[in-house]
């Protein structure tokens, strides 16, 4: 799978990873008082130093979105809107012409623009600017809007908080009667917040073995840890596309701030992952150029156990094993014996190939 400049491998220890904004840009403006798209953009760039491979925000409008009447899901001491339209309505303010702004000025930052689409309409202006596709777990029933996004024959992330894997096969069978695109399967657990443990992560193994063609990710809601372990141990199970939502500020009440990693949490998981793949080298297993001296020295040759001349005949009795492995490899010691010596050998010296007549 290929998504922006890089390729994603199941066996590779290439991660792509997505800084969530969302729409916490809008809190992070206000706090800075500057205008929403410069928050945006704030983010944008702080999430590009510090080793971010895409942001992401989400292109909806309330009233296509949700009912006046959708209740809320979310953790409401965090965040006080009662229903979902409540809340989206806060922050579907941003133009589409700012949206292009904020394209534009991911390009400038080297960085990937993504944004979830959650209409026909979102769908069709994202295709001129994303390199892939992200469906949330919320839209993994929504037949429509995924086949719609599989005609734009782009990469598709999907999330699959509080599905069965029943129903992902049915996702991807419903994709796939449209195109043939890659489709990367992001683990996700749909409580905002999500307590550590119920991260799941055993689930990402378990879409790995399942889904054996598809690219695994982790979409993750957990309030982030000093040393970023859940992210981390994501990726050492498997996860080659980690989401987490974003924010400068984790002390703002409400939204997605109270789960986000801030540009600090970042740093310190790419750190993470940057040591991990320092250690983890490659996806085969040889001997290394490193261990070229150890492997000759540290293995074991046929040795001449007491003084022999001649034309002796090779018996147990008169070899032993012992190392270096410069002379013939114990495994042919049944192929030597009853042979006969073409020279003199003395006690402890290494047998070799041409002291054996054949």
């Amino acid at each position: 799978m290929k998504i922006g400049n890089k390729i994603l491998k199941k066996e590779s220890v290439e991660l792509y990873l997505i800084a969530e904004i969302g729409v916490n840009f809008y809190d992070i403006a206000e706090k800075e008082n500057i205008e929403p798209i410069e928050g945006a953009k704030l983010m944008i760039k702080k999430a590009a130093q510090n080793g971010a491979d895409a942001v992401k925000f989400q292109l909806y409008k309330a009233n296509k979105l949700a009912s006046k009447y959708s209740p809320a899901y979310w953790d409401t001491t965090k965040e006080k809107s009662k229903t979902q339209y409540e809340l989206f309505k806060k922050y579907d303010k941003l133009s589409y012409d700012e949206f292009q702004e904020l394209y534009d000025y991911c390009r400038k930052m080297n960085i990937d623009f993504l944004a979830t689409p959650f209409d026909f309409e979102a769908v069709d202006i994202l295709d001129e600017w994303v390199p892939a596709f992200k469906v949330a777990s919320a839209d993994i029933t929504n037949k429509p809007l995924l086949q719609y996004i599989a005609k734009k024959n782009k990469p598709i992330l999907l999330s699959t908080g509080a599905s069965y894997v029943d129903e992902i096969y049915r996702t991807i069978r419903w994709i796939k009667e449209i195109s043939d695109v890659d489709i990367a399967i992001l683990h996700c657990v749909l409580s905002y917040p999500t307590k550590p443990q119920h991260a799941n992560l055993g689930s990402i193994p378990y879409l790995s073995k399942h889904f054996p063609d598809n690219i695994i990710g982790y979409s993750d809601h957990v309030p982030p840890d000093k040393n970023m372990n859940v992210l981390t141990y994501a990726y050492l199970l498997g996860a080659r596309i980690i989401e987490k939502h974003f924010t400068l500020d984790k002390t703002i009440p409400g939204n997605d701030h109270y789960h986000a990693m801030d540009d600090h949490d970042l740093k310190t998981f790419i750190n993470n992952i940057e040591s991990i793949q320092k250690v983890y080298g490659s996806y085969t297993k040889e001997a290394f150029e490193c261990e070229k001296t150890s492997r000759r020295e540290a293995r074991r040759s046929i040795v001449i156990n007491r003084d022999i001349t001649k034309g002796a005949i090779i018996t147990k009795e008169n070899i032993s094993i012992k190392r270096p492995g410069i002379g013939v490899p114990p495994y042919f010691i049944d192929e030597i014996i009853g042979k006969r010596t073409t020279r003199d050998l003395k006690r402890d010296e290494i047998l070799k190939w041409n002291d054996i007549y054949w």
